[in-house]
């Protein structure tokens, strides 16, 4: 997603007066400046730094919404509204199959190997923000 899709989505959800949405995109908003930052590149936000951004920041609430106490109904929601809202900007991510086939086609040589760290080693490069690292590493363990 282009860093300026995402301050306009920013600025329409201000205009209708939506503070919880609004407040949801302007942590990704900056979340993907912080990573410019740290990354030396403030002024060109590129549309990975922004995918990077997004990703973590799902990842992150999914965690609260996972981590959060059964009887407080109150953060569930605020938690599920708020990975609800990510899931709109996050990138597309691999499925099971497409994996273990992009698996099959390119990394035939290291699967041979039956080694899951010289595995996982080779392919995390190539799907990082691409796959969830977790599914990666079921198909992995699937395949040897």
């Amino acid at each position: 997603m282009k860093f300026e899709d995402l301050r306009s989505e920013m600025i329409a959800a201000m205009k209708a007066h939506d503070k919880e949405r609004k407040e949801v995109i302007s942590s990704l908003v900056s979340a993907a400046k912080k990573i410019a930052i740290d990354e030396g590149t403030r002024e060109d936000i590129s549309e990975d730094q922004v995918n990077r951004a997004v990703s973590k920041e799902l990842r992150i609430a999914k965690e609260q919404l996972d981590s959060c106490p059964a009887n407080r109904e109150d953060l569930k929601n605020e938690y599920s509204f708020r990975v609800s809202v990510i899931e709109e900007f996050a990138p597309k991510m691999m499925s099971e199959e497409e994996i273990e086939s992009f698996l099959k086609e390119n990394f035939a040589d290291v699967l041979a190997t039956k080694n899951k760290g010289e595995i996982m080693k080779n392919v995390m490069p190539k799907l990082k923000g691409k796959a969830d690292g977790k599914t990666i590493q079921q198909v992995v363990a699937k395949l040897i």
